[in-house]
């Protein structure tokens, strides 16, 4: 058999860093891990192809040389994956598709020749055996949710990793919380499943042996601290003595619940193991928005004392925030948020508005409530919602972009950063060496954001800032000023429209 894989386009958003890249010469923030993992597991005698098509053009030659074109996407993908089944169609090749988005609305494509959904490591096996049957069935699925132990080493050869930022591995799935709006719970379950600490550091040592230094490894679970116990316990420790016996050869990102912040323990090891970073949902700071969707580890706290002891450990913290509750004050909550937001010192702050995916208690809530009224596009900085607000829709749009406007305006956003740097204190590690693409972006960096940008002011007022108070944090505080320059064009690219796509 000859296999090509296919990871559709992502649009332009907030998440795909698109023109923060440009600076670093790389052409796209993550590898397509799910379909690595899912090459790990087809037969080895079968020849494998993977196309990006965030990194390189998928070809009329690449398709016509498969036996099959095996499609993974998330919902936000759907119209590039939809492009490319109709080009298959076209040239008369079967197609394979699983994943987040073919799962979740299988419905929308009986264009698809073999639906694998929900978890590979169970209904692959079973499309494999049919195929070599010669019998192979339209749909295969499962609510069986499989323990990871027998999950593969995804199949890095297939990727020239110098075209990503970071890379990706996978340590567990599941969340133990039951937020109202979101889906990992339908798709993962409650129960978080996790690999074996020797399995982990397997993972960790392909990554390695491919070449990847000097940049970071994204734990992209989707909460990965579902089993604190564990973590303490086995996970962390064993990290730590890999990275300390590797000389920290890249750091760790996650996401994690605020609770986090609870744990001493917990940060200390976390940081101890080279983790440097975090994801949050913190999602709102109005209470009665976060009672409405059940948000409860985040109720009757101090976000921004949170968000700082973190901060403080030596964990920047990016957070996800929503707009479009029903208990969100149009009076206030715009302005509340971006003061928030302001205070706390989440740099990396991704506001979007509230949507509900398939299946989730929002949802069905919605449904029979008769709110519902388009398919999730998956892409929630957009000025789209699926759904019918209580809100006023002029309202909750032209707030919305006040809100992302402000916040990745050069003034509040580089008060934003150093408001972060005074807060934060990594661990002290030796410094690396000076790469030339790390003089390359700094020479990018300066002539853009420092001459050519409008409110370069502000941003020569972070690096004097910086020099001359946090001189080790220098590096990251570019970094983090790229990160400002392809927030401020995803902000100026979306233009409302009254009623925006309502």
């Amino acid at each position: 058999m000859n296999i090509l894989l296919v990871y559709p386009e992502y649009p332009d958003t907030f998440w795909s860093f698109k023109h923060a890249l440009r600076f670093v010469s790389k052409k796209a923030a993550f590898p397509p891990l799910g379909l690595l993992t899912v090459a790990a597991m087809l037969p080895k005698e079968w020849k494998k192809k993977l196309v990006d098509m965030n990194v390189q053009t998928l070809t009329d030659r690449d398709i016509e040389q498969a036996d099959f074109v095996f499609i993974s996407a998330m919902s936000v993908q759907r119209e590039s994956a939809h492009q490319v089944i109709k080009r298959c169609r076209k040239l008369g090749i079967k197609t394979v598709a699983g994943g987040p988005l073919f799962t979740s609305a299988a419905e929308e494509f009986d264009d698809i020749d073999h639906l694998v959904l929900n978890e590979a490591e169970i209904t692959l096996p079973l499309f494999l055996n049919d195929i070599e049957k010669h019998n192979p069935g339209h749909i295969y699925t499962s609510t069986e949710k499989p323990e990871l132990d027998n999950t593969p080493i995804p199949v890095w050869d297939l990727i020239d990793i110098r075209k990503y930022s970071s890379i990706n591995i996978q340590y567990s799935r599941g969340c133990p919380f039951d937020c109202e709006f979101c889906d990992i719970i339908v798709l993962n379950g409650h129960r978080p499943r996790t690999k074996g600490k020797e399995q982990l550091l397997r993972e960790l040592d392909a990554v390695y042996d491919r070449g990847w230094r000097r940049g970071s490894v994204f734990i992209v679970d989707d909460n990965f601290i579902g089993n604190k116990k564990k973590l303490k316990a086995e996970t962390l420790p064993a990290i730590a003595a890999w990275m300390k016996r590797k000389r920290y050869p890249f750091t760790l990102l996650t996401e994690a619940s605020i609770n986090l912040a609870d744990d001493d323990e917990l940060m200390s090891l976390m940081v101890k193991a080279n983790f440097n970073m975090v994801f949050v949902g913190i999602e709102t700071p109005n209470e009665s928005s976060l009672v409405e969707c059940g948000k409860y580890n985040n109720e009757n706290r101090d976000m921004v004392a949170d968000i700082k002891k973190l901060q403080n450990y030596g964990l920047q913290v990016q957070g996800g925030f929503i707009l479009g509750f029903d208990n969100d004050d149009p009076a206030s909550i715009f302005e509340s948020l971006i003061a928030f937001i302001q205070k706390s010192g989440i740099v990396t702050a991704m506001v979007g508005l509230l949507n509900a995916p398939r299946d989730t208690r929002l949802y069905k809530r919605l449904s029979k409530e008769n709110r519902l009224r388009t398919v999730f596009s998956g892409n929630n900085t957009d000025f789209s919602m699926n759904f019918i607000p209580k809100m006023n829709m002029n309202t909750l749009v032209a707030g919305y972009s006040k809100v992302v406007r402000t916040i990745y305006s050069p003034k509040q956003y580089y008060e934003r950063v150093i408001l972060f740097l005074r807060e934060y204190h990594p661990a002290r590690r030796k410094m690396s060496r000076v790469r030339n693409e790390d003089i390359a972006a700094l020479i990018k960096s300066l002539f853009i954001l420092g001459i050519k940008e409008a409110g370069r002011q502000h941003f020569w007022k972070l690096i004097a800032w910086t020099l001359a108070r946090r001189p080790r944090s220098f590096q990251l505080s570019i970094t983090l000023a790229i990160y400002g320059f392809h927030f401020r064009k995803i902000a100026e690219g979306h233009k409302p429209s009254p009623l925006a796509n309502y």
